[in-house]
């Protein structure tokens, strides 16, 4: 029926934006959540005459999320010298000295220098991997290369890989494989997310080929 074609249609264009907008604002509630927290413990230590300033404060919509990004802006800014990298390194002396904080602070930091790092490979290549029987494809994202007593065992030539489930790419399975068993996509990591996440949909932009010589 045309009617329920014209509201699939309808649904097809709204529900991207409707969802971006929601989490949007979970994120902003979040952040200004925290914010406001803060501002509650700071009342208790601070003079009452600044009491109905920061009410005030904790009734602004957002700001928790400004001041986020302000806070990491400038924190950016300030570790690019030379005297911000001491202080880093103050910080994380202090941080791995402490018991229990020092095996999550040390794994967590860990994992974002290697997912963050404008030098590492992680999440920067899409492939193509046989997973999880031959005959059978998926795409996943290469981590690394396996090291230490792992590479020892398993060999040098292989890749370390993260396959994503669908829809939610956030949870999936970390393998090993061997180089030539994989295929590297010229597609970017942002279009293969997109083609996982809606389950093979949403086809990325084909690569147009080069013209063959002779």
């Amino acid at each position: 029926m045309p009617i329920k074609k014209y509201l699939l249609t309808g649904l097809l264009v709204w529900l991207p934006l409707a969802i971006t907008i929601w989490v949007m604002l979970w994120l902003v509630n979040l952040l200004d959540a925290v914010f406001g927290g803060f501002l509650s413990g700071l009342a208790v230590v601070t003079p009452e005459s600044a009491a109905p300033t920061l009410d005030k404060l904790r009734h602004v919509s957002g700001l928790g999320g400004i001041l986020v990004v302000s806070v990491l802006l400038i924190t950016g800014a300030l570790v690019s010298n030379v005297a911000g990298r001491w202080w880093v390194t103050q910080w994380d002396k202090l941080f791995t000295n402490i018991p229990i904080v020092k095996s999550i602070y040390t794994s967590v930091k860990k994992v974002s220098d290697t997912l963050f790092s404008s030098n590492g490979n992680a999440f920067r290549t899409a492939m193509l991997i046989q997973y999880p029987r031959p005959g059978a494809w998926t795409i996943a994202f290469q981590t690394g290369t396996p090291s230490g007593e792992v590479a020892d065992h398993v060999g040098s030539d292989m890749v370390s890989v993260y396959v994503p489930t669908t829809p939610n790419p956030t949870s999936g399975f970390f393998l090993m494989v061997p180089r030539a068993d994989v295929i590297e996509l010229k597609m970017s990591v942002d279009e293969a997310l997109t083609y996982v996440i809606s389950m093979g949909s949403v086809a990325p932009s084909v690569v147009p080929k080069s013209p063959s010589v002779g």
